[in-house]
């Protein structure tokens, strides 16, 4: 490809993409989030033995779990399975509970933020001071309260990050709402005798897109972090289902003897939660500037 097709390419593409593949932080979080998914897609394909299959060879003579190296690569957790198969598995735990949970969360807050802006009055009250309220507690004692009455399973987790996430996007789309509705454009609308609803749908909505956008691929991280919390708490994803805070707690125990069952899992979810920082942040800068321009 010649250097003028590259640049015709290039110009083709939208301003924020151009701006977004300029950032090497970026590129490396995009790169770190298709790991994630291809290993959570391909986990039954890439996963060298079954997760939940105790190995009789699995355990030393006196009963610990094998070290890294021979047959089973990361070695093996205090039952005798294999860690890797369960760390495979344990991404596509942790991505599901992250799409499922931050979807529903921003969806929620987008709706409560865009009602409050839009409609104000004693709507706007009611929601905003619920959303006062849903913040007051902390999001992690509140998750681990919720988990516990509930009773702790997969989608359940996913539920309780979900309610305790969402007020962070409620409130920053209501402040946008609010910033967008005293716009030039949005008053001429509704001048000419547009519906509001139809103003809403058509003149505010989009500009909305690239704020969800950024919460949706920070949030994952965030959500991440805390399904690990609450399965490191025992009140999350439970047995025998992996995941990776489920796999650190338990191997507390043998933090001293064998402790690649807890660094290795610890390692994944860091790179996992860094690798849908850096590319939320990247977005971020890049719709932002785009914005702006």
């Amino acid at each position: 490809m010649s250097a003028k097709t590259r640049v015709g390419a290039q110009t083709a593409l939208p301003f924020w993409l151009r701006r977004f593949l300029r950032q090497p932080a970026g590129i490396l979080g995009f790169v770190g989030v298709a790991a994630v998914i291809i290993v959570s897609v391909l986990a039954p394909v890439l996963a060298p033995h079954d997760p939940s299959q105790q190995f009789f060879d699995g355990l030393t003579l006196e009963g610990d779990p094998l070290p890294p190296g021979g047959e089973f690569v990361l070695g093996t957790d205090l039952l005798g399975r294999d860690l890797l198969s369960r760390l495979i598995f344990g991404a596509r735990v942790s991505l599901l509970v992250g799409l499922v949970a931050n979807g529903a969360a921003v969806l929620i807050g987008a709706i409560v933020g865009v009602l409050a802006g839009f409609l104000r009055g004693r709507t706007e009250t009611v929601l905003m001071r619920l959303t006062d309220v849903m913040t007051a507690f902390p999001a992690l004692i509140l998750a681990i309260a919720l988990a516990a009455i509930l009773g702790p399973s997969l989608w359940i987790v996913a539920m309780v990050i979900a309610l305790v996430n969402w007020v962070w996007v409620a409130r920053a789309v209501h402040a946008q709402v609010l910033s967008l509705a005293r716009r030039e454009f949005v008053e001429a609308a509704s001048a000419l005798g547009a519906k509001p609803f139809r103003t809403l749908w058509r003149h505010i909505v989009p500009h909305l897109v690239s704020t969800l956008m950024v919460f949706g691929t920070l949030g994952i991280s965030t959500t991440v972090l805390l399904e690990a919390s609450l399965s490191f708490l025992g009140v999350g994803v439970q047995p025998p289902m992996p995941s990776w805070g489920g796999i650190i707690n338990e191997s507390q125990s043998y933090f001293l003897t064998a402790p690649w069952l807890v660094f290795i899992p610890g390692a994944a979810i860091l790179l996992t939660s860094l690798s849908f920082n850096l590319l939320g942040e990247s977005l971020r800068d890049a719709l932002d500037l785009a914005e702006r321009r």
